[in-house]
Parts: structure tokens; C-alpha cells; sequence
């Protein structure tokens, strides 16, 4: 299961990567340093990630005598390829918090979730994104911040396009576009992002209003099933053929739908809880709804989680690792989710957010999170079939969705078989 290759020399570049944005210098080996690697979601020197970090860090260090907290922020864009140089050289942080935890698990560096947390942290994280981080029955990952999609509408378009309601299915949807086309209400009635940036999250929305998904109830890909060509089979016929969409979605990223949403430019599109700030910064009066699906609402949307993980081979005593986590399960994830919108991980802070009244805009989220439904993240093979879908996946809404998704279930195919 191991296949980890460590780069034999690497010590000088261990040493560069160790460099800290707020802390202490843990470069002494000491096991009550607690190293940390965390992505920063900031958009801004005002609400940078390492300024929860340090409060945290500093937080921790007063109520844990002894223990000292060296946090590492690095932007997203550089962040995998970081770690990747650290576990390489043999320099593999006490906790990263990043974007996926599979491949970790595949080459054997992971503590257990229930080795470094108490039962009372487990039991508070909200259960669908707990089990979403399991590998074959096992939790290595443990849910960081969460997210849900919904479909959001500019309330002017509908009803300058006269629809009285939102859509609830796909024939409504298409119906609802056509006449947002026909009254030229907006530049792009519904925007279809199925660019390199997130193809497989557009793609997974709209072949689970059909029935389908990207695996069977056993864990094997299933990438170019009925289900989903006929998906794709219909936005062709429905919605990209008649000019209701962008020309071409398979060049179209999400940013750019987020952006003309915002702008007032978009009538309809799939959005998750980070749209609602540019909406409103756009002056959009805009409405959320289920997601419509081929007979009607979605009854569970895709859920989308980043992680907390614990390397085996880190630095810190594993005490002082279940000690910190702890502490930030149980005292600081308010924080973070407020800082940036975010729907919550855990229960408690869930509670709270639901009881204060200062989070309406995510109260339709919330609702969503119990009954998300998620990648196949457990599986090390996701990462190099979500990598091929991105490339090659949002071809299928104009060339032949049956030889675009049966050249993608091959590649799948092979990822599983070498993973």
C-alpha cells in the first residue's frame, strides 16, 4: 500500500518549504511543536488564513502550556505541489488542512481519525461529511469547511422573461430559459460552466437529476452509464443547441458564470454559498432553490468538503496532535465558517449559526448539507479521474456524449486498476 518514494538529499529543500507564516520555529524537532500546513482562503490582506491561524495558535499555546503551534499558509494554487515536496523529502507536516486526503491514504501516512480525536469531536462533526471522509470504512479525513449547491436565479430576468417560478425540472428549466431568450432579458439565460475549472462538479449536478453519478453502489465508475449520456444527450438538445447557454461550455469555468451572475448578465445557474457575497456586492436581487432535476427538485445535492488530515510521521507527539485538534473542533470552527461564509462542519457550530439570525442567506444550505451527496473522495483514484474530466469531460455537452464519457470510463477503469 505504501508507495511513497522519499528523495534521497533533499534536506536543503526541506528546509526552504519549513519557512513559517505565523508561529514558532519548530525546525528543533521538538515534539511539542505542532506543525501545521494550512490553504489560505483569503481573497485579501484583511481576511487572510493566517490571521485565524495565529489567533488560534496563540489561543491554544495559552490553554496548553508547553505545546507551541508552527502554522504555514500557502495559497491554493501552490499548495498540493508544497506538500508534495515535503512528504517527498521526508519533511511531512504534523496537520495539513487542503483539499483532498485519498492519495495520502493510498501511500500509507495517515493517522485514523479516532486516533488523533476524542469521541466527543467525532460525534459533533455533522455525519454526511464525516463519512465522506472514509476510506473502505475508515475515517482518515476529517471535514474542514463544507459546502452545498443550489440553483440561484436573478429575480429581475424571471420576471422580465415572465416566469412566475423558479423551475423545479429540467423540461421547466429549459422552458424558463427559452423565454428569458425570447424577451432578451439576459445575455445567457442559464449558465452551463463545464470548463476545466470544476467540470465534475456541473457535470455530477446534472447527471444526478437523471439517476446517475460517477459510481455504482459498489465503488465502480460508471462515468458513461445510460443515465448520464442521456444527461448530456438532453443539454445538448435542450439547452446548448438552442443558444440558451454559453457557445461553448466546455472552455466556460465557473469564475466566469460566478462573474456574469453577478453582473447581471446570467438568469440561472448552479451556485454554492460563495456566489451569495457577489451577488449581493453585484446589487443582484437574486432567489435560491433546489436544484431541478429530470422529474423534479433534487432530493440530495453535491456536497463539496476540504480537509484536516494527521501525518504519522510528523514531528509532534500524537497527544499533542489530538490535543490541538480538540481544541479547534470544539472552540474555533465558528470562527473560520463566519469569517468566510461557510457552511459549518459541526454540529455545534451549526447550532449556533441556525439560532443567531445573522446567517439567512445560508439557511437554505444548511438544509441541504444532512442529504449531500459527494466525489467518490475516498477512492485514490479519484484524483487522476477528476484530472481527466476536467481536461476532456465538458465536451460531451456538443460532441458525442457516449464516445466522451466511454473515453473517460476507460481512463477511470485503468486509474482504479492502478491505484
Amino acid at each position: 500500500m505504501n508507495r511513497r518514494a522519499v528523495a534521497a538529499g533533499a534536506a536543503a529543500l526541506a528546509m526552504a518549504l519549513g519557512v513559517t507564516a505565523c508561529g514558532s520555529d519548530s525546525g528543533d524537532g521538538d515534539s511539542k511543536t505542532i506543525k501545521l500546513v494550512a490553504a489560505d482562503y483569503g481573497d485579501k490582506a484583511s481576511n487572510a488564513s493566517k490571521i485565524y491561524w495565529k489567533d488560534v495558535a496563540k489561543d491554544f499555546e495559552k490553554a496548553n502550556k508547553g505545546y507551541k503551534v508552527d502554522v504555514q499558509v500557502i495559497n491554493w494554487n501552490e499548495i498540493d505541489k508544497q506538500v508534495k515536496n515535503m512528504i517527498q523529502a521526508g519533511n511531512e507536516p504534523d496537520l495539513l488542512q487542503t483539499g483532498g486526503y485519498a492519495d495520502k491514504v493510498a501511500d500509507d501516512l495517515l493517522y485514523k481519525v479516532d486516533e488523533v480525536t476524542s469521541a466527543k469531536t467525532r460525534k459533533n462533526l455533522i455525519p454526511s461529511f464525516a463519512k465522506a471522509g472514509e476510506v473502505e470504512g475508515t475515517q482518515y479525513g476529517i471535514p474542514w469547511v463544507s459546502s452545498s449547491r443550489l440553483l440561484f436565479y436573478n429575480k429581475k430576468i424571471l420576471d422580465k422573461a415572465g416566469v412566475k417560478t423558479p423551475p423545479k425540472t429540467w423540461d421547466e428549466l429549459a422552458d424558463a430559459a427559452k423565454k428569458i431568450k425570447d424577451k432578451k432579458a439576459a445575455e445567457t439565460p442559464y449558465a452551463l460552466p463545464l470548463g476545466p475549472e470544476e467540470t465534475q462538479g456541473e457535470t455530477m449536478i446534472w447527471e444526478m437529476g437523471n439517476g446517475g453519478g460517477y459510481t455504482d453502489p459498489s465503488g465502480k465508475y460508471t462515468l458513461d452509464s445510460a443515465e448520464n449520456v442521456e444527461t448530456f444527450e438532453w443539454l445538448q438538445k435542450n439547452l446548448v443547441k438552442p443558444g440558451l447557454t454559453y457557445s461553448n461550455p466546455a472552455s466556460t469555468d465557473r469564475k466566469t458564470a460566478f462573474a456574469d451572475f453577478a453582473g447581471g448578465k446570467v438568469g440561472m445557474l448552479n451556485g454554492h454559498p460563495s456566489l451569495i457575497a457577489m451577488a449581493k456586492e453585484g446589487k443582484i436581487d437574486y432567489g435560491v432553490v433546489p436544484i431541478p432535476g429530470k422529474d423534479g427538485p433534487l432530493k440530495s445535492t453535491l456536497g463539496v468538503a476540504d480537509w484536516m488530515m494527521a501525518f504519522k510521521d510528523g514531528g509532534a507527539e500524537k497527544e499533542g496532535v489530538k490535543k490541538f485538534l480538540d481544541f479547534t473542533y470544539s472552540k474555533k470552527m465558528l470562527k473560520f465558517d463566519e469569517m468566510y461564509n461557510f457552511p459549518p462542519v459541526t454540529q455545534d457550530a451549526m447550532e449556533q449559526m441556525q439560532s443567531s439570525g445573522k446567517h439567512k442567506d445560508l439557511e437554505p444550505f444548511f438544509k441541504e448539507l444532512p442529504n449531500a451527496k459527494f466525489y467518490p473522495l475516498g477512492d485514490p483514484s479519484w484524483d487522476v479521474v477528476s484530472a481527466e474530466m476536467k481536461k476532456t469531460g465538458g465536451k460531451a455537452a456538443q460532441e458525442d456524449p457516449k464516445k466522451v464519457l466511454g473515453d473517460l470510463q476507460k481512463k477511470a477503469e485503468e486509474a482504479a486498476a492502478n491505484k
